[in-house]
Formats: structure tokens, C-alpha cells, sequence
């Protein structure tokens, strides 16, 4: 009988320290992210203010009524969206890179992008109001992805290479939508790519609840299968003689992703390459084993974005850059070390 091959994964001994470290970091993008921005609050009073909030403590900040719906209303709020968007992008990329077996994999592979882009652009350029764009991008990008797969069954292979084809041909098509729409109504083009090249603006803590089912959801689901996506790096023959229904866990763990990077997307336009810098620069710090990989891409990755948001908000103050610019400023040398490396990771 031939030996069943093991799963090419480094060992895991940097898992408690790594947290602690990508744990620091975003405590430490909390509160930078409180502290920034044109009322000047310090760190001190932030930190009181936090604390305050905290049942039985008995601190009073000292802050006016003003400064704390300052931090309440606007900067907290802004600084919990960008943790939570660009965590769930992160994990959600990891987990793709896990099914796929590619460390290229990003949440935008299937044609999510391309769908809530159309979404999105239709809602904008029909005069639907502001409140209707989110849920319009959201249902664009799951339309994307079921054509995706679909597609993929139409073909009558399952294989992962089947459905990432797909998705290329799908987000294709929907990106050739997505312009012609934009074509036939240029007066929206500068709203239409406001949203495409990504922002964090939050009407108070509304974006953050529609947000976090959906990512709680998801990302418990992605996290319970990472044990699972180790044995998948041997290969889907190999895994199958494990016990491993591979079909099935692609499916799952693709549709719990799915639904993560689609309700992410929706609330912050879109953002590229966090699916790709942080589960990457993980693996290199901390091994290329899931059990590490996702719980501390969800974690990186929300610092990660945090800390984008304060260099799109202020490079070029008082204007504030598209987040989405920030991190194609960071990816696209990053995407090049990934392509030049992929070959010995994983």
C-alpha cells in the first residue's frame, strides 16, 4: 500500500507568542485610531474614556460631551469597521488559500468583487438611496459567486482548478457589466468609483451591525475547519483516504468565506490585497499550519487595516485617499514577493 503523504506544514510552536504579539497590535490600533484626527483628544484621556465604559470601575474621564461623541459616534466606530473588514478579508483569504491549495487565492477569486461592484453600481447609478448600495452589493456578490459555481457544475468536474476557472470567466462577465453600466451613465462615475476603490466612512456604529452577524458567523465556521485544511495541503486524493469528505468541506468552508468577503465588501467597497499580505506574511513568521494561520490572520489582518485607514486619512490631509489605493500601494510589491516564493510555500 502507498504511504499516505503528510501535510507539508511548519510546526507551531510560534502560535502563543505570534498571538500575543498580533493581540498587542490591535489594541494598540484601537486606540491609535481613537487618537487620530482633527479634535485633539490624548492618549490618556482615550484610554480613561475606554475604561469609564467598563461596569464597576468608577472612572470618570473628564471628557466634554462633545469629545465623547466624538469617540463614540465617529472614531470608535470607524476603527471597529476597519477591524472587522479587514479581519474577515483576511481569514476569509487564508481559508481560500486552504481549499485551493494556492497561496495566490484571494476572497475576490470567484467573482465576489465583480458582482458587488455591479451591485453596487446599479443601486448608485438607478438614484436608489444611500442605505439600499449596501444590501445591492451584497446580493451582487453572492449572485456572483452561485453563477460561479453554477458554472462549475455545468462542466461536470468539481475539481478546485474547475471552479477557480469559473470564477475568471464570471468575473469577467461582470466586470464587462459593470462597465458598460458605467458607460451608458457617466454622470455617477465619481460616486461609482468613491465606492469601487474602498473607504471606511461610518455613519456611527450602523455599518458595524450589519457587518458583524455575518462575520461572526463566517468566521466561526472558517476557524472550525482549519484542522481540516491542513490535511487538505496533501492533496484532495490524499485527503479523501483520510476520511476527509473534500467536496464537502470546499463547499462549506467556500460558502462561509463567501458570505464574510460579500458582507465586508458591501459595507467598505472594495479593498485589495489583504486576503493576500496577511495570511502570507503570517505563513512567514508563523508556519504555513491553518491552526495558525487563520486565528492570526484575523487578527493581523484587522491592525492591518487599521493601520491602511490612518495612512489613507492622512497622507495627504485634510483630503483622505481611497483605502483601497493604500493597499495596492502595499500589495502590488507584496503580490510580487508571493509570486516569486509561491513555489516553496505550502
Amino acid at each position: 500500500m502507498t504511504a499516505v503523504r503528510t501535510p507539508l506544514v511548519k510546526p507551531t510552536r510560534l502560535a502563543w507568542p505570534a498571538l500575543a504579539v498580533v493581540g498587542a497590535l490591535v489594541a494598540a490600533a484601537l486606540v491609535v485610531g481613537a487618537l487620530v484626527g482633527p479634535a485633539d483628544i490624548g492618549v490618556g484621556q482615550v484610554l480613561t474614556e475606554i475604561l469609564s465604559r467598563i461596569p464597576g470601575v468608577g472612572i470618570e474621564s473628564g471628557l466634554s460631551e462633545i469629545q465623547q461623541d466624538i469617540l463614540w459616534s465617529w472614531r470608535f466606530p470607524r476603527v471597529v469597521l476597519g477591524m472587522m473588514v479587514g479581519g474577515t478579508l483576511a481569514i476569509s483569504g487564508a481559508s481560500y488559500q486552504g481549499v485551493f491549495r494556492n497561496p495566490l487565492a484571494d476572497p475576490y477569486l470567484l467573482g465576489i468583487a465583480a458582482g458587488a461592484a455591479l451591485g453596487a453600481t446599479l443601486a448608485i447609478v438607478s438614484g436608489l438611496p444611500a442605505a439600499l448600495v449596501v444590501p445591492a452589493a451584497f446580493v451582487g456578490g453572492i449572485g456572483a459567486v452561485v453563477a460561479t459555481f453554477t458554472l462549475g457544475r455545468t462542466m461536470g468536474d468539481r475539481s478546485a482548478t474547475t471552479l477557480i476557472l469559473a470564477g475568471v470567466a464570471m468575473a469577467s462577465f461582470f466586470t464587462a457589466l459593470t462597465t458598460f453600466v458605467q458607460q451608458r451613465n457617466s454622470e455617477t462615475l465619481r460616486e461609482v468609483f468613491a465606492w469601487i476603490l474602498g473607504r471606511l466612512s461610518t455613519s456611527g456604529w450602523t455599518e458595524v451591525a450589519l457587518l458583524a452577524p455575518y462575520a461572526a458567523v463566517s468566521i466561526a465556521v472558517m476557524l472550525s475547519y482549519r484542522r481540516v485544511l491542513d490535511m487538505l495541503t496533501v492533496g484532495d486524493d490524499e485527503a479523501a483516504s483520510l476520511g476527509v469528505d473534500v467536496n464537502r468541506v470546499r463547499t462549506i468552508v467556500v460558502i462561509a468565506a463567501t458570505a464574510g468577503t460579500a458582507a465586508a465588501v458591501a459595507v467598505s467597497g472594495l479593498i485589495a490585497f489583504v486576503g493576500i499580505i496577511v495570511p502570507h506574511a503570517v505563513r512567514l513568521v508563523a508556519g504555513t499550519s491553518y491552526r495558525v494561520v487563520l486565528p492570526l490572520s484575523l487578527f493581523a489582518g484587522a491592525a492591518f487595516l487599521v493601520a491602511a485607514d490612518l495612512a489613507a486619512r492622512n497622507v495627504m490631509a485634510p483630503a483622505e485617499l481611497p483605502i483601497g489605493v493604500v493597499t495596492s500601494f502595499l500589495g502590488a510589491p507584496f503580490f510580487v514577493l508571493v509570486l516569486r516564493t509561491s513555489r516553496r510555500s505550502l
